[in-house]
């Protein structure tokens, strides 16, 4: 039996992990659940997993916790809630944004498995936290595009030579047809609207600028250490294939399922085997349609960004993410323009101040940095 770090669990990616526990509870053991501030939720899933611990990030938040379950469950916050991990064999690292960098460097400190599923901690620390892995920790990745890669390439950042380029499938988003003209009317609603995916409001949003995408070849890049040559981004609207590899013989090598994302979460908790309980089937023969387009980068010029960025490297993708946060951040409270989320982050490019991190306190320093510099942007929009 494995035992578990949820952290992030009443998220969407901490609670479809906990129905897979569910589905087979004689191979996991929660024993660690942690959360920012649903204090609610969180209560129901430590009376039913009964972790060790249980964590929230708001220190006010927790203290309302520690009432409600009593002295029989510890309730820590702070450097004891990312200390937890140590707890556990597997930490799903489902924490939303750069807040989840802490969680990531201390697993793979520990030489731990890490499931991660928040790709902002390896695109802000990139090169750092790669290095820490050398540390004897494991990463699977749980987006389901670069899990679709572990699956065709294998876990080796070594580029075979009969590599000719990874594909990346994007849905296109809620606004992959909609007019030029008409995407200066969007709203917060419109934008959270995906066709595909159920997910939390920063990556919908980030789905419909397209800026979600931009972020997975970075991580593509750290993950498997292609260069930026060797990736391509294809819209898919059906979301029935993940990903593909592409070799220099011209054969395509492509993950199909449907869109389930407890199948991603569920190969990062088996690896090496696979779950006893299908997630994503797709019930061949089957009537599905596959359709690709190339990417609009008038409409949705943040992937372009998002490359010359990767390619820029050092500091340069931890402030474009730092700045992504603040921007659909302002956006979400009605401050900004949905079009105004890829200005405010192409203006804080701009002010980029260059540098490459040596390690984690440097990579949240940057990070720290570009948020000041972004938010005095998302101002003078705000008064324009």
């Amino acid at each position: 039996m494995k035992s578990l770090a949820v952290m992030g669990s009443t998220g969407s990616i901490g609670r479809q992990t906990l129905d897979l526990v569910r589905q087979d509870p004689a191979s996991f053991e929660v024993v660690v659940l942690a959360a920012h501030s649903n204090v609610e939720l969180l209560v129901a899933q430590a009376l039913e997993f009964h972790p060790q611990v249980v964590g929230l990030y708001d220190e006010v938040a927790a203290k309302e916790l520690r009432d409600l379950l009593g002295p029989e469950l510890e309730v820590v916050t702070g450097d004891e809630l990312i200390a937890s991990v140590a707890l556990a064999d597997i930490v799903v690292n489902g924490v939303m944004g750069f807040a989840g960098l802490r969680i990531t460097e201390r697993t793979l400190r520990a030489g731990l498995r890490l499931a991660l599923a928040n790709k902002e901690s390896l695109i802000g620390g990139g090169e750092v936290v790669m290095a820490l892995l050398d540390k004897g920790g494991e990463l699977i990745p749980v987006d389901s595009e670069h899990s679709a890669i572990f699956q065709l390439l294998g876990q080796s950042r070594e580029v075979p030579p009969s590599l000719a380029r990874l594909v990346i499938t994007a849905s296109g988003g809620p606004f992959r047809t909609t007019e030029a003209a008409k995407l200066e009317l969007v709203t917060v609603d419109d934008a959270l609207a995906h066709p595909t995916w159920s997910m939390g409001p920063k990556i919908s949003v980030d789905s419909s600028t397209l800026f979600n995408k931009g972020l997975e070849v970075i991580e593509a890049h750290y993950l498997f250490g292609v260069p930026y040559e060797q990736i391509s981004v294809v819209v898919h609207p059906e979301s029935l294939i993940h990903s593909m590899v592409e070799f220099v013989d011209g054969s395509t090598l492509a993950q199909l399922s449907m869109p389930d994302m407890r199948l991603p979460i569920s190969l990062a908790l088996y690896h090496p085997g696979r779950s006893p309980v299908p997630h994503g089937t797709m019930g061949w023969p089957t009537a599905a349609t596959l359709t690709f387009e190339e990417v609009d980068s008038g409409r949705f010029p943040s992937l372009a960004l998002a490359f010359a960025v990767g390619k820029a490297g050092g500091g340069a993708p931890c402030w474009m993410n730092a700045a992504n946060e603040v921007a659909v951040g302002a956006f979400l409270e009605g401050r900004i323009g949905w079009r105004q989320i890829f200005a405010t982050v192409s203006s804080a490019m701009e002010r980029y101040e260059t540098g490459s991190p040596l390690d984690i306190d440097e990579v949240i320093e940057l990070d720290r940095r570009a948020r000041v510099v972004t938010s005095r942007i998302v101002q003078e929009f705000a008064h324009a």
